[in-house]
Protein backbone atom coordinates (compact mmCIF):
# COMPACT_ATOMS: atom_id res chain seq x y z
CA UNK A 1 0.00 0.00 0.00
CA UNK A 2 1.74 3.21 -0.57
CA UNK A 3 2.38 5.60 1.76
CA UNK A 4 2.80 8.57 -0.18
CA UNK A 5 0.35 11.44 0.44
CA UNK A 6 -2.29 12.34 -1.88
CA UNK A 7 -2.86 16.13 -2.64
CA UNK A 8 -6.74 17.10 -2.95
CA UNK A 9 -6.48 20.75 -3.29
CA UNK A 10 -5.85 22.24 -6.14
CA UNK A 11 -2.67 24.15 -6.78
CA UNK A 12 -2.79 26.29 -9.61
CA UNK A 13 0.21 27.85 -11.70
CA UNK A 14 0.07 30.77 -13.59
CA UNK A 15 0.49 28.75 -16.85
CA UNK A 16 -2.74 26.87 -15.73
CA UNK A 17 -4.33 30.12 -14.99
CA UNK A 18 -3.52 31.29 -18.59
CA UNK A 19 -5.18 28.08 -20.06
CA UNK A 20 -8.22 28.39 -17.54
CA UNK A 21 -9.19 31.84 -18.16
CA UNK A 22 -8.20 32.43 -22.07
CA UNK A 23 -8.97 28.91 -23.52
CA UNK A 24 -11.96 27.29 -21.24
CA UNK A 25 -13.13 30.64 -20.39
CA UNK A 26 -13.28 32.30 -24.03
CA UNK A 27 -12.36 35.43 -22.79
CA UNK A 28 -9.29 37.49 -24.72
CA UNK A 29 -7.31 39.84 -23.02
CA UNK A 30 -5.22 42.28 -24.68
CA UNK A 31 -2.68 45.13 -23.77
CA UNK A 32 -4.36 47.77 -22.03
CA UNK A 33 -7.76 46.11 -20.34
CA UNK A 34 -6.68 47.82 -17.30
CA UNK A 35 -6.59 51.57 -17.34
CA UNK A 36 -3.66 53.63 -16.48
CA UNK A 37 -4.59 53.91 -12.77
CA UNK A 38 -4.99 50.51 -12.54
CA UNK A 39 -8.76 50.33 -12.23
CA UNK A 40 -10.92 48.48 -14.61
CA UNK A 41 -12.50 49.70 -17.66
CA UNK A 42 -16.04 50.86 -16.94
CA UNK A 43 -17.86 48.48 -19.54
CA UNK A 44 -16.63 45.77 -21.80
CA UNK A 45 -18.60 45.17 -24.61
CA UNK A 46 -21.96 43.86 -24.43
CA UNK A 47 -21.03 41.04 -26.72
CA UNK A 48 -18.06 39.52 -24.58
CA UNK A 49 -20.98 37.89 -22.04
CA UNK A 50 -19.11 34.66 -20.71
CA UNK A 51 -20.87 31.30 -21.51
CA UNK A 52 -21.70 30.83 -17.58
CA UNK A 53 -21.15 32.45 -14.49
CA UNK A 54 -21.08 31.52 -10.88
CA UNK A 55 -21.31 33.98 -7.70
CA UNK A 56 -18.66 34.88 -5.43
CA UNK A 57 -19.45 33.21 -2.14
CA UNK A 58 -17.99 33.81 1.70
CA UNK A 59 -16.95 30.82 3.40
CA UNK A 60 -13.81 29.24 5.07
CA UNK A 61 -11.82 27.89 2.91
CA UNK A 62 -9.38 24.53 3.90
CA UNK A 63 -6.73 23.34 2.01
CA UNK A 64 -6.38 19.47 2.99
CA UNK A 65 -4.14 16.87 2.10
CA UNK A 66 -4.59 13.47 3.11
CA UNK A 67 -2.01 10.30 3.22
CA UNK A 68 -2.42 6.48 3.98
CA UNK A 69 -2.49 5.60 7.01
CA UNK A 70 -2.91 1.96 9.50
CA UNK A 71 -5.52 1.81 12.30
CA UNK A 72 -4.69 -0.75 14.93
CA UNK A 73 -3.10 -0.55 19.20
CA UNK A 74 0.11 0.32 18.30
CA UNK A 75 3.58 -1.25 18.84
CA UNK A 76 3.26 -4.82 20.73
CA UNK A 77 5.66 -5.59 24.29
CA UNK A 78 6.56 -8.71 25.36
CA UNK A 79 5.23 -9.58 28.76
CA UNK A 80 7.42 -12.57 30.32
CA UNK A 81 7.14 -15.32 32.71
CA UNK A 82 9.14 -16.62 35.23
CA UNK A 83 7.50 -19.19 37.02
CA UNK A 84 8.47 -23.25 35.82
CA UNK A 85 5.33 -25.71 35.61
CA UNK A 86 2.77 -26.07 33.66
CA UNK A 87 0.66 -23.64 31.99
CA UNK A 88 -3.02 -24.09 33.10
CA UNK A 89 -4.63 -20.64 31.83
CA UNK A 90 -3.90 -17.92 29.14
CA UNK A 91 -6.22 -15.09 28.41
CA UNK A 92 -8.02 -14.98 25.04
CA UNK A 93 -6.63 -12.93 22.08
CA UNK A 94 -7.99 -9.11 22.50
CA UNK A 95 -9.15 -9.44 26.16
CA UNK A 96 -7.84 -6.11 27.99
CA UNK A 97 -6.69 -6.70 31.64
CA UNK A 98 -6.50 -4.23 34.54
CA UNK A 99 -4.74 -3.80 37.70
CA UNK A 100 -5.40 -6.95 39.91
CA UNK A 101 -6.05 -9.12 37.56
CA UNK A 102 -4.29 -12.58 35.75
CA UNK A 103 -1.65 -12.16 33.13
CA UNK A 104 -1.76 -16.06 32.90
CA UNK A 105 -1.55 -18.85 35.56
CA UNK A 106 1.26 -22.11 36.15
CA UNK A 107 0.32 -24.47 38.26
CA UNK A 108 -2.77 -22.80 38.88
CA UNK A 109 -0.57 -19.83 40.54
CA UNK A 110 -1.53 -16.65 39.04
CA UNK A 111 1.23 -13.67 37.53
CA UNK A 112 -0.86 -10.58 38.20
CA UNK A 113 -0.84 -7.06 36.55
CA UNK A 114 0.45 -4.02 38.70
CA UNK A 115 0.79 -0.77 37.35
CA UNK A 116 4.41 0.83 37.25
CA UNK A 117 7.40 1.83 35.32
CA UNK A 118 9.70 0.21 37.33
CA UNK A 119 10.71 -3.64 36.97
CA UNK A 120 10.29 -5.90 39.46
CA UNK A 121 14.28 -6.59 39.58
CA UNK A 122 14.56 -7.70 43.05
CA UNK A 123 12.14 -10.08 45.90
CA UNK A 124 10.48 -7.51 47.91
CA UNK A 125 10.12 -8.33 51.43
CA UNK A 126 10.82 -7.00 55.02
CA UNK A 127 14.47 -6.10 55.42
CA UNK A 128 14.86 -4.83 51.90
CA UNK A 129 16.81 -1.33 51.44
CA UNK A 130 14.38 1.10 50.71
CA UNK A 131 13.04 2.00 47.00
CA UNK A 132 11.25 3.07 44.94
CA UNK A 133 9.79 -0.18 43.96
CA UNK A 134 8.77 -0.82 47.25
CA UNK A 135 6.74 2.61 46.85
CA UNK A 136 5.33 1.04 43.60
CA UNK A 137 4.17 -1.96 45.31
CA UNK A 138 2.33 0.02 47.74
CA UNK A 139 0.74 2.13 46.02
CA UNK A 140 -1.10 -0.70 43.95
CA UNK A 141 -2.00 -2.40 47.11
CA UNK A 142 -4.00 0.68 48.21
CA UNK A 143 -5.43 1.04 44.72
CA UNK A 144 -6.75 -2.79 45.19
CA UNK A 145 -8.18 -1.82 48.66
CA UNK A 146 -5.72 -3.12 51.04
CA UNK A 147 -4.44 -0.59 53.90
CA UNK A 148 -2.81 -0.98 57.49
CA UNK A 149 0.79 0.96 56.15
CA UNK A 150 2.20 4.01 54.92
CA UNK A 151 2.65 4.67 51.33
CA UNK A 152 6.58 4.85 51.20
CA UNK A 153 9.86 3.98 50.05
CA UNK A 154 10.18 1.32 53.19
CA UNK A 155 8.73 -2.06 53.20
CA UNK A 156 7.67 -2.90 56.95
CA UNK A 157 6.25 -5.51 58.84
CA UNK A 158 2.80 -3.47 58.27
CA UNK A 159 3.67 -3.67 53.93
CA UNK A 160 4.26 -7.73 54.65
CA UNK A 161 0.65 -7.97 56.23
CA UNK A 162 -1.15 -6.39 53.29
CA UNK A 163 1.00 -8.28 51.02
CA UNK A 164 -0.28 -11.51 52.94
CA UNK A 165 -4.21 -10.95 52.64
CA UNK A 166 -3.35 -9.85 48.89
CA UNK A 167 -1.56 -12.93 48.59
CA UNK A 168 -5.20 -14.92 50.21
CA UNK A 169 -7.11 -13.36 47.99
CA UNK A 170 -5.57 -13.97 44.72
CA UNK A 171 -4.46 -17.64 45.73
CA UNK A 172 -0.81 -17.14 46.22
CA UNK A 173 0.94 -18.63 48.80
CA UNK A 174 0.70 -15.94 51.70
CA UNK A 175 4.38 -15.64 52.08
CA UNK A 176 4.59 -11.83 52.78
CA UNK A 177 6.95 -10.98 49.80
CA UNK A 178 6.82 -10.35 46.37
CA UNK A 179 8.44 -11.15 43.15
CA UNK A 180 8.45 -11.42 39.56
CA UNK A 181 6.80 -15.41 39.72
CA UNK A 182 3.68 -13.29 41.10
CA UNK A 183 3.63 -9.77 39.85
CA UNK A 184 4.43 -7.86 36.75
CA UNK A 185 4.53 -4.31 36.28
CA UNK A 186 3.38 -2.66 33.39
CA UNK A 187 2.18 1.40 32.43
CA UNK A 188 -1.55 0.41 32.75
CA UNK A 189 -3.98 -2.11 31.04
CA UNK A 190 -3.04 -4.23 28.97
CA UNK A 191 -4.72 -5.53 25.61
CA UNK A 192 -3.72 -9.36 24.90
CA UNK A 193 -2.10 -9.58 21.32
CA UNK A 194 -0.93 -12.78 21.27
CA UNK A 195 -0.32 -15.83 23.77
CA UNK A 196 3.37 -17.35 23.62
CA UNK A 197 1.95 -19.61 26.06
CA UNK A 198 0.05 -22.38 25.37
CA UNK A 199 -2.42 -24.51 28.18
CA UNK A 200 -1.09 -27.66 29.08
CA UNK A 201 2.05 -26.66 27.81
CA UNK A 202 5.72 -27.05 30.44
CA UNK A 203 5.98 -23.07 31.44
CA UNK A 204 9.90 -22.05 32.10
CA UNK A 205 11.31 -18.16 31.85
CA UNK A 206 10.49 -16.97 28.64
CA UNK A 207 8.22 -14.60 26.74
CA UNK A 208 4.20 -15.28 27.99
CA UNK A 209 2.47 -12.63 26.17
CA UNK A 210 2.22 -9.76 23.71
CA UNK A 211 0.22 -6.83 24.58
CA UNK A 212 -0.48 -3.14 23.58
CA UNK A 213 -2.60 -0.53 24.17
CA UNK A 214 -5.92 -0.47 24.82
CA UNK A 215 -6.82 2.00 22.59
CA UNK A 216 -6.95 2.19 18.97
CA UNK A 217 -4.52 4.67 17.45
CA UNK A 218 -3.62 5.59 13.86
CA UNK A 219 -0.24 4.88 12.67
CA UNK A 220 1.19 7.17 9.48
CA UNK A 221 4.52 6.95 7.49
CA UNK A 222 4.55 10.68 6.15
CA UNK A 223 6.54 11.79 3.76
CA UNK A 224 9.47 13.90 4.92
CA UNK A 225 8.52 16.28 2.24
CA UNK A 226 4.88 16.58 3.43
CA UNK A 227 6.07 17.04 7.49
CA UNK A 228 4.70 20.67 7.49
CA UNK A 229 1.66 19.00 8.02
CA UNK A 230 1.96 17.18 11.22
CA UNK A 231 2.15 19.36 14.34
CA UNK A 232 1.79 17.77 17.47
CA UNK A 233 -1.94 18.93 19.23
CA UNK A 234 -3.20 19.48 15.96
CA UNK A 235 -6.69 17.74 14.52
CA UNK A 236 -6.94 15.34 12.10
CA UNK A 237 -9.83 13.79 10.33
CA UNK A 238 -9.76 9.49 9.49
CA UNK A 239 -11.71 8.14 7.35
CA UNK A 240 -12.47 4.25 8.31
CA UNK A 241 -12.67 1.14 6.26
CA UNK A 242 -16.74 1.68 5.69
CA UNK A 243 -15.92 5.42 4.52
CA UNK A 244 -17.28 7.38 7.91
CA UNK A 245 -14.38 9.49 8.79
CA UNK A 246 -13.54 10.50 12.79
CA UNK A 247 -11.88 12.77 14.59
CA UNK A 248 -8.50 12.69 15.72
CA UNK A 249 -5.68 14.65 17.17
CA UNK A 250 -2.02 14.23 16.33
CA UNK A 251 0.04 13.05 19.63
CA UNK A 252 4.00 12.11 18.25
CA UNK A 253 5.60 13.22 15.49
CA UNK A 254 8.55 11.50 14.61
CA UNK A 255 12.31 13.11 14.46
CA UNK A 256 14.18 10.57 12.88
CA UNK A 257 13.84 9.58 8.88
CA UNK A 258 13.49 5.97 7.85
CA UNK A 259 14.41 5.70 4.42
CA UNK A 260 11.56 4.25 1.65
CA UNK A 261 13.15 1.49 -1.07
CA UNK A 262 11.81 0.02 -3.75
CA UNK A 263 12.39 -3.82 -4.32
CA UNK A 264 15.85 -2.86 -5.90
CA UNK A 265 17.30 -1.33 -3.06
CA UNK A 266 17.33 1.80 -4.35
CA UNK A 267 16.00 4.97 -2.15
CA UNK A 268 13.44 6.21 -2.89
CA UNK A 269 12.09 8.46 -0.42
CA UNK A 270 12.13 9.25 3.63
CA UNK A 271 9.34 9.14 5.68
CA UNK A 272 8.60 10.29 9.41
CA UNK A 273 6.34 8.22 11.74
CA UNK A 274 3.26 10.32 12.66
CA UNK A 275 0.60 8.72 15.60
CA UNK A 276 -2.57 9.87 15.81
CA UNK A 277 -5.48 9.12 18.53
CA UNK A 278 -9.24 8.61 17.95
CA UNK A 279 -12.33 9.37 19.76
CA UNK A 280 -12.99 6.08 21.47
CA UNK A 281 -16.28 5.96 21.49
CA UNK A 282 -16.50 7.18 18.07
CA UNK A 283 -14.08 4.89 16.60
CA UNK A 284 -16.68 1.69 18.35
CA UNK A 285 -19.52 2.66 16.82
CA UNK A 286 -17.73 3.33 13.51
CA UNK A 287 -15.20 0.51 13.25
CA UNK A 288 -16.96 -2.67 15.88
CA UNK A 289 -14.24 -4.49 16.56
CA UNK A 290 -12.25 -4.02 13.94
CA UNK A 291 -8.52 -5.06 14.88
CA UNK A 292 -6.13 -3.73 11.46
CA UNK A 293 -7.64 -2.01 8.85
CA UNK A 294 -6.22 0.96 6.17
CA UNK A 295 -7.56 3.96 6.56
CA UNK A 296 -6.88 7.83 5.44
CA UNK A 297 -5.80 10.12 7.49
CA UNK A 298 -7.07 14.03 6.59
CA UNK A 299 -4.53 16.91 7.62
CA UNK A 300 -5.25 20.86 7.49
CA UNK A 301 -2.88 22.31 5.70
CA UNK A 302 -3.95 25.88 5.81
CA UNK A 303 -7.22 27.50 6.78
CA UNK A 304 -8.58 30.87 6.04
CA UNK A 305 -11.43 31.97 7.66
CA UNK A 306 -14.82 34.13 6.28
CA UNK A 307 -12.86 34.97 2.92
CA UNK A 308 -14.52 35.70 -0.79
CA UNK A 309 -13.70 33.13 -2.79
CA UNK A 310 -14.80 32.02 -6.74
CA UNK A 311 -13.93 29.07 -8.89
CA UNK A 312 -10.51 28.68 -10.08
CA UNK A 313 -11.72 28.88 -13.40
CA UNK A 314 -12.78 32.15 -13.22
CA UNK A 315 -9.36 33.80 -13.03
CA UNK A 316 -8.23 35.14 -16.10
CA UNK A 317 -4.49 35.87 -16.37
CA UNK A 318 -3.65 40.01 -16.81
CA UNK A 319 -1.31 40.87 -19.57
CA UNK A 320 -0.46 43.75 -16.85
CA UNK A 321 0.30 40.79 -14.73
CA UNK A 322 -1.61 39.12 -12.04
CA UNK A 323 -5.37 37.60 -12.67
CA UNK A 324 -8.33 39.21 -12.97
CA UNK A 325 -12.49 38.42 -12.82
CA UNK A 326 -15.13 39.11 -15.64
CA UNK A 327 -18.00 40.31 -13.59
CA UNK A 328 -21.13 40.52 -15.02
CA UNK A 329 -23.48 42.88 -14.13
CA UNK A 330 -26.55 43.30 -16.10
CA UNK A 331 -26.32 43.60 -19.33
CA UNK A 332 -22.77 44.39 -19.31
CA UNK A 333 -19.20 42.82 -18.51
CA UNK A 334 -15.52 44.10 -17.23
CA UNK A 335 -12.41 43.11 -15.96
CA UNK A 336 -11.90 43.38 -12.29
CA UNK A 337 -7.99 42.89 -10.87
CA UNK A 338 -8.22 40.51 -7.81
CA UNK A 339 -5.63 39.39 -5.21
CA UNK A 340 -5.33 35.50 -4.77
CA UNK A 341 -4.57 33.84 -1.42
CA UNK A 342 -5.53 30.37 -0.56
CA UNK A 343 -5.60 27.49 -3.54
CA UNK A 344 -8.42 25.37 -2.47
CA UNK A 345 -10.45 22.59 -3.21
CA UNK A 346 -11.46 23.79 -6.32
CA UNK A 347 -11.67 27.59 -5.11
CA UNK A 348 -9.37 30.40 -4.74
CA UNK A 349 -9.63 32.99 -2.20
CA UNK A 350 -9.90 36.60 -3.52
CA UNK A 351 -9.86 40.17 -3.36
CA UNK A 352 -10.21 43.42 -4.29
CA UNK A 353 -12.21 46.78 -5.26
CA UNK A 354 -15.85 45.75 -6.79
CA UNK A 355 -15.75 42.20 -6.11
CA UNK A 356 -18.35 41.37 -2.95
CA UNK A 357 -20.41 38.53 -1.82
CA UNK A 358 -23.03 37.55 -4.61
CA UNK A 359 -21.12 39.18 -7.35
CA UNK A 360 -21.12 37.12 -10.66
CA UNK A 361 -18.41 36.57 -12.33
CA UNK A 362 -18.09 34.49 -15.87
CA UNK A 363 -16.76 30.86 -15.75
CA UNK A 364 -16.25 28.82 -18.64
CA UNK A 365 -19.49 26.75 -19.60
CA UNK A 366 -19.48 23.29 -17.57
Amino acid sequence: MSRRSRRRTLAVTAGTVVAVGLTAGGVALATGALGSDGDPPADASAGTAPPATAQVTRRTLVDEDSTDGSLGYGDTTALANHRQGTVTWVPEEGRVLSRGQALWRVDTLPTVLMYGTVPLYRTLSTGVTDGADVRQLERNLRALGYTGFTVDKEFTSATAAAVKDWQDDVGLPETGSVDADQVLFAPGPVRVDDAKLAVGAAASPGPALDVTATTRIVTVDLDVSDQRLAKAGAAVQVELPGGQRVPGRITSVGKVAHAQEDEQGNVTGATIDVVVTLDAKAVAKAAGAIDRAPVTVYFTAEERKDVLTVPVSALLALSEGGYGVQVVSGGTTKIVAVETGLFADGDVEVSGAGIAEGTKVGVPAS
